[in-house]
């Protein structure tokens, strides 16, 4: 069991701690006198100040479980642009297309067997 010297509104608190728990409660406690500052309640009776600092430090923690009870906002995802129509191939398009890949074929075979001939 450890004792630690807390300073909160300007006075000294003696507190009895377990070991290893001292860094915690000084921050702690400078939370408080952080509170109490910013209230304007430094220099008022022990009692007043610790209700300042309650009053504050739980109306901050309403405030958080009020938020942490909120859905999240979703992300708004932009939708990625819809794919451009494919037009249609008028078929005698089609039929030409299929004309000149058989020419390139026939070619591509000529050009092989003159390759190899020579």
């Amino acid at each position: 069991m450890a004792n630690i010297s807390l300073m909160i509104g300007g006075r000294e608190f003696m507190l009895a701690c377990a070991d290893g728990e001292e860094a915690h409660l000084t921050r702690l406690a400078e939370m408080i006198d952080e509170k109490l500052a910013q209230a304007g309640a430094v220099g008022q009776t022990e009692p007043r100040m610790l209700l300042f600092a309650s009053l504050m430090l739980a109306d901050e923690l309403h405030e958080l479980r009020q938020r942490a009870q909120q859905p999240a906002a979703a992300p708004v995802a932009t939708p990625p642009p819809a794919p451009a129509p494919v037009p249609e191939i008028p078929e005698v398009l089609v039929e030409e297309l299929a004309r000149i890949a058989d020419h390139v074929e026939k070619l591509a075979d000529l050009l092989e067997q003159s390759a190899s001939n020579a």
